[in-house]
């Protein structure tokens, strides 16, 4: 009998083959997980091997089991992994609120969570408390999404309070970018003096002229007039009076009855006025301290200079890049050529003669409510394709050419004293060499010596004044873009002497040796270059003669270049530099 019964056994037994090859397969049932979970849920509302029962402040109770609390949150971890499991037990949850507490360990058996108006603010802290990440990070986003003018003061000061970092950057930029719209609401006319002297003390702002700053100061001022006097002149202190036209500070701050009652505010109303005296006098050079120091956006664009050829004149535009757009022109002042642009101080743009017989230099301060071009003194050598850099404040013209030949001479306009001088010259002639500025040092590179393109470099030093020659580039090149990112060197386009370059190569100081990198999509000679975001931009250029109506991106993390094509260009790029975005440029 049992020999059969064996026998039988055997029978049953699948036999396979060697040729029926099969690996090993896991299979994971994706509702095995949800169907546990719906089954505890379930046992918790019957009230079914419930161990831990949670008491609020209120008296109310929410009941769970030790395990899946446990495993869900490291603060209740800490909590009941040393408790009796036999006994259940109850825990008093402090300053907690009950309907958060309900809803965070209903979030716990079922990874829903429902976030509203009503329940976010006593959500957040609780899941903060609970160390539910998840949770409390759609709370900021919900939050974010919330963000308006008559909401962002308070939004900022509850995320300060809970330490949501995010949430107070997010709410902290959104009132740079609309305080203007912010200073017009209850949330800022009932902030206390320490808090409106923090927000006016701000670097940042976005479209806000130092005449708005003044005037919401004073109507928050004037809202509680009685208990925040004492506070005015410390409020003033913080408004860059200076940066307010003189003709507003004149008629409307000089006569303001609270400013005139206060003999420190009126002190800083005199030097605001002194200050205008004193810039027309002497332009760049006047005083810089924070309270003459103008505001910045936070929003970069690129101050470009091209000849249009519709106004049949040279213009600036700024262009966008977040918008790939060009705004409207301001006109130069002089019909000649001006087609090397450098900033000075962060605001003042310095422009430089570029065709042969020039040596004309002017400025533009982009901290004017109006701007306009101011002739500056003239450069000592007339300079047509010459270079420039910028090191500490002092802006250096280099090399180029004449009506004898290619130059290898440099100067300095020194802006502490207002004036041109000559510094050490380079060993060899430069005409359209790319210039650029590393680590404090002046690198004059490539170019054209009068007979060949050049593959040379030299490297300046404005401490010992003294120049020296650098590894030399791959490829010969005149006429290319330099731009400069992340403490690299790039050399970008130009020509070879015998043909247009879309090639590019980069330096680095600490290997010393350039590395040829990936070529851009078209060849272009004397493009504009700027950095901007980690990113690389390659502007315009030309080809053939023909400029080109388009830019180019390099992304060095992965080493690829992409393309744009500019809108509305009606004329020709010859460079451009980025800044702070200014007023609305208004022609002149």
């Amino acid at each position: 009998m049992d020999v059969i019964q064996k026998s039988s056994c055997e029978c049953n037994k699948i036999q396979f083959m060697k040729s029926n090859v099969c690996e090993p397969t896991n299979y994971i049932n994706k509702s095995h997980m949800v169907r546990v979970f719906e089954v505890l849920q379930s046992l918790r509302k019957d009230d079914v091997l419930c161990e831990i029962k949670l008491r609020t402040d209120d008296g109310k109770m929410v009941i769970g089991h030790r395990v899946v609390l446990v495993s869900a949150s490291p603060y209740f971890h800490a909590m009941f992994t040393s408790i009796d499991e036999s006994n259940t037990i109850i825990f008093d949850i402090r300053y907690l609120d009950s309907t958060a507490l309900q809803l965070l360990v209903d979030y716990i058996y079922t990874g829903e969570i429902i976030v509203t108006k009503q329940n976010v603010q006593v959500l957040l802290p609780a899941a903060d408390l609970l160390k539910l990440d998840y949770v409390k990070d759609v709370c900021v986003e919900f939050l974010q999404k919330l963000l308006d003018p008559t909401n962002c003061l308070g939004i900022r000061s509850f995320a300060d309070i809970h330490n949501c970092m995010e949430l107070l950057s997010s709410s902290e930029d959104f009132i740079k970018k609309h305080f203007l719209e912010v200073v017009k609401y209850e949330e800022f006319l009932s902030l206390s003096p320490e808090e409106v002297i923090k927000l006016i003390s701000c670097n940042y702002f976005t479209g806000a002229f130092e005449e708005k700053v003044f005037e919401c100061v004073m109507n928050w001022m004037k809202h509680a007039l009685g208990c925040r006097y004492d506070s005015l002149p410390k409020s003033i202190e913080h408004i860059r009076l200076p940066l307010a036209s003189y003709e507003y500070i004149s008629k409307k701050e000089a006569v303001e009855p609270l400013l005139k009652n206060s003999l420190k505010c009126k002190q800083l109303v005199i030097e605001a006025l002194d200050f205008h005296t004193l810039k027309a006098q002497q332009l760049i050079t006047s005083p810089q301290t924070i309270c003459s120091t103008p505001r910045l956006s936070g929003h970069k664009v690129v101050l470009l200079l091209c000849f249009s050829l519709t106004l049949k004149k040279y213009c600036t535009n700024w262009y966008d890049p977040t918008t790939n757009l060009l705004q409207t022109p301001l006109k130069m002042s002089k019909e000649y050529s001006l087609s090397v642009l450098a900033l000075i101080k962060d605001h003042f743009v310095i422009a430089l003669g570029d065709e042969c017989g020039s040596r004309a230099v002017e400025m533009l301060d982009l901290s004017s409510e109006s701007p306009c071009w101011v002739s500056l003194d003239d450069m000592l050598v007339s300079r047509e394709c010459l270079g420039v850099g910028v090191i500490d404040d002092c802006l250096y013209a280099v090399g180029g050419s004449d009506d004898t030949g290619i130059l290898n001479s440099v100067e300095v306009f020194d802006v502490n004293i207002q004036e041109w001088r000559m510094v050490s010259s380079m060993f060899t002639m430069r005409s359209d060499a790319g210039v650029g500025v590393l680590n404090n040092l002046l690198y004059a590179v490539g170019g054209y010596d009068g007979s060949s393109a050049l593959k040379s470099i030299e490297c300046y030093d404005p401490s010992v004044d003294t120049w020296t020659l650098g590894s030399e580039m791959s490829v010969r090149r005149f006429g290319p873009g330099i731009g400069v990112l992340n403490d690299e060197m790039y050399a970008i386009g130009g020509h070879d002497g015998q043909k247009y370059l879309r090639s590019v190569e980069v330096y680095s100081e600490s290997a010393g040796v350039w590395t040829s990198i990936a070529d851009m999509h078209l060849c272009r000679f004397n493009p504009g270059v700027f950095t901007l975001h980690g990113l690389l931009y390659v502007i315009d250029g030309s080809h053939e003669f023909t400029h080109l109506d388009s830019l180019e991106i390099y992304n060095p993390k992965s080493n690829t270049w992409s393309m744009k094509t500019l809108s509305k260009i009606a004329g020709d790029i010859f460079g451009g530099i980025v800044i702070d975005k200014p007023p609305l440029f208004r022609t002149t």
